[in-house]
């Protein structure tokens, strides 16, 4: 089965993170989860994102970068808000990749490469209203990358969570939730046929 380096979000790694993996888990596949916050976590956004400033966002893209050197090219990266810089770096930088799911985030392209790798899929993951997917300019970038890239797919869900996939905060939906596992799941089945 496909092998999973999963990027927690700016509240940590929480209790839906390990819950998420879990059911990639379940399914077969070897998740991965880093701890790129030393076991702080945070029940309220704001505060995470104060932390995150405080260390700064350069030392949490570079742990998460030297995880994955720890493992082999082969692995699909998935990322969850601020955990989408170092997943899609890897899938962009690292050859080897087999996937990468961006939830609630994109990085414009030319940030880690001018374009995406061919062979590689990606799935963005947003919902319409969230405005920290949509004002931050992450929105645009998502639909960009799906516009110039075939293997690229955009979700779009409706409403204004931005946690809406972690079961453990408020921002939980569990429609959206469903369906961008699912989604991960048929990518995940896709990664580990041989090429």
């Amino acid at each position: 089965m496909a092998n999973v380096l999963l990027f927690h979000h700016a509240q940590g790694l929480t209790a839906g993170m390990d819950a998420f993996a879990e059911v990639l888990r379940e399914a077969g596949h070897t998740v991965t989860v880093p701890d790129l916050y030393d076991g702080h976590t945070f029940t309220e956004l704001a505060d995470g994102l104060e932390y995150l400033q405080d260390i700064g966002m350069d030392t949490v893209e570079e742990a998460g970068v030297a995880v994955a050197e720890r493992f082999p090219p082969e692995m699909v990266y998935i990322g969850f808000s601020l955990g989408v810089m170092p997943a899609q770096r890897l899938a962009q930088t690292r050859p080897g990749a087999k996937g990468a799911v961006l939830v609630s985030g994109c990085a414009p392209l030319g940030m880690f490469g001018d374009t995406w790798p061919a062979g590689v899929p990606v799935q963005i993951h947003g919902m319409d209203a969230d405005e920290e997917f949509v004002d931050s300019g992450d929105l645009d970038a998502a639909e960009n990358l799906a516009a110039s890239t075939p293997d690229a797919d955009l979700f779009l869900y409706m409403g204004a969570s931005h946690l809406f996939a972690d079961i453990s905060l408020p921002d939980y939906d569990m429609d959206a939730a469903f369906t961008l596992t699912r989604l991960v799941l048929q990518l995940l089945e896709r990664a580990d046929k041989p090429a």
